[in-house]
Parts: structure tokens; sequence; C-alpha cells
């Protein structure tokens, strides 16, 4: 009885510990995503879930659906027009746990930057983690549930939203 009294608070920091590799980057989200010079995106679990269903004879779409059939979440911060883009990058990049991800890919091209990082269990991706900053740039995109980083270009080309464009340099490393 003891044993169990011991594990169920060491079980609640585990928890708490899981939960908390992600806050940050919650809380970076929740803090701009009400400022006007940013478009915020939000799709939910239920979202990708309707929209897997959906049936079609477009043979692009089926390639779509194929991708989405195993998301379950995605957010992203973005803006074009922002003098402070570098900055946020810093400042996004020092709340990212960098211990909890595993660094896929760094590019920095003259002023623009890129990180692209995933999080995996049995070598299945869980969350991808996508960081552009530049001097009139700033993307912050979370994409989460069964990722297949070959099928990730197919989703970056379906999806109409500023940044996500870097999705495609995934797969051509």
């Amino acid at each position: 009885m003891k044993k169990i009294l011991l594990l169920v608070p060491l079980c609640l920091l585990l928890a708490g510990a899981l939960t908390a590799q992600n806050d940050a980057i919650n809380r970076f989200f929740t803090q701009y995503m009400d400022d006007e010079r940013f478009t915020v995106v939000f799709v939910s679990p239920k979202m990708f879930n309707l929209v897997s269903k959906i049936s079609t004879d477009d043979p692009d779409w089926e390639k779509f659906r194929d991708v989405v059939g195993g998301l379950t979440g995605l957010r992203v911060l973005t803006s074009d027009s922002i003098s402070d883009g570098l900055k946020l990058y810093k400042d996004a990049l020092a709340k990212v746990p960098a211990a909890e991800y595993d660094e896929l890919l760094t590019v920095r091209d003259g002023k623009e930057n890129v990180r692209i990082w995933v999080k995996d269990s049995d070598n299945i991706i869980n969350e991808l983690l996508l960081l552009v900053g530049g001097t009139d740039e700033f993307v912050l995109l979370s994409l989460t549930g069964k990722i297949d980083l070959d099928q990730i270009s197919n989703l970056s080309k379906g999806l109409d939203i500023d940044g996500v464009k870097h999705l495609e340099k995934v797969k051509k490393n």
C-alpha cells in the first residue's frame, strides 16, 4: 500500500512534466494569437476527422485525404509583414524544449532561419514543429498526429498558409 501511495505522486509529477513539454509552445501561440500582426490557424482533431471522411473521384484529393487521415491537430502562427521576425524567432527558439524533439533540418540563408523538429515514439512521428524567422517573416507551426514525412510535401501544397511551403524542405532532406 505504501508503494502505491508513493507511486501516485510520482505518476502525477511525470504526467505534469509530459504536459509541460509543450506548454512553452502553447504559451507562445497564446501570447500572440490575438495580435493583429499575425495570421492564426487552428485545425482541431475533429476537423481532421471530418475531412478524412470526404470521398471524391479527384486523385489529388485522395492523396491529401490520406495525409490528413492520421493528423490530430494543426496550429500556425505566421506573419509576413512584421519588423521583428528575427527577434520573435530567437524568442520562440529559446522556448522550444530541445530535449523533447529531434532536429531534422536547420537552414540559415542570409537573414532567414528555418528549423524543423520532430517528436516520435516507436518510429512514429507524433509532432512536427516548424520555426521560421527572417527580417520581416515569422512562422511557428505545430502539426500533431501520425505523420508520414514522405507525404508532408503533399500537405504543404494543399494548405494555402504562409510559411507552410517550408515543409517541402523535409522531403528534400
